[in-house]
């Protein structure tokens, strides 16, 4: 058997992990934490396996990963982006920033681009009030995005080399 862990097959880095770790049934959370880190998603056939593993019904497994939205059962792009729609930021624009977004992505709230580069998710609040209004993308916070160069140039940090008219545009408010 393999011992480097990013050949081997993901079920089996998974059963590993699970086996590494007492009192399984009630880690069901940091499981599928793991799980999510392993897969980038947790579609149906990844919380059957869990279910059967732990020796749990699926639709325990489902209603833990619907319940919390940092699961989910899509694949997610490389980066994931976060709209902070808290009052802070929702006072400041936050749902314009999110349409501008939107529209530069090519995608809604929810979605995925056909590249599979960026995810657009929306949170209730980042903490950071005072540089609203504000996005993450993969955790790292962009604040005063007032404008469609601002969000143009936010997005080209993640953007493949060779892309630098992606951070060009109009300087015009959102």
């Amino acid at each position: 058997m393999c011992n480097n862990p990013l050949l081997k097959d993901p079920y089996q880095q998974l059963d590993d992990y699970i086996d590494s770790i007492p009192y399984k049934k009630e880690n069901l959370i940091l499981i599928l934490h793991r799980a999510q880190e392993i897969f980038g998603y947790l579609p149906d056939k990844v919380q059957w396996h869990i279910a059967q593993k732990l020796d749990l019904p699926s639709a325990k497994i489902y209603g833990v990963v619907s319940f919390y939205s940092f699961f989910t059962m899509k694949p997610r792009g490389k980066h994931v982006a976060n709209v902070c729609m808290g009052t802070a930021c929702f006072v400041r624009g936050s749902e314009k920033l999110q349409k501008e977004v939107e529209s530069q992505l090519g995608i809604k709230t929810g979605q995925t681009t056909e590249d599979q580069l960026f995810s657009l998710d929306s949170v209730r609040c980042i903490g950071a009030c005072g540089l609203a209004p504000v996005m993450t993308v993969d955790g790292k916070v962009h604040g005063r995005l007032e404008t469609t160069a601002d969000i143009k140039q936010a997005l080209a940090k993640y953007r493949p080399e060779g892309t630098p008219e992606e951070a060009k545009g109009s300087n015009s408010n959102i």
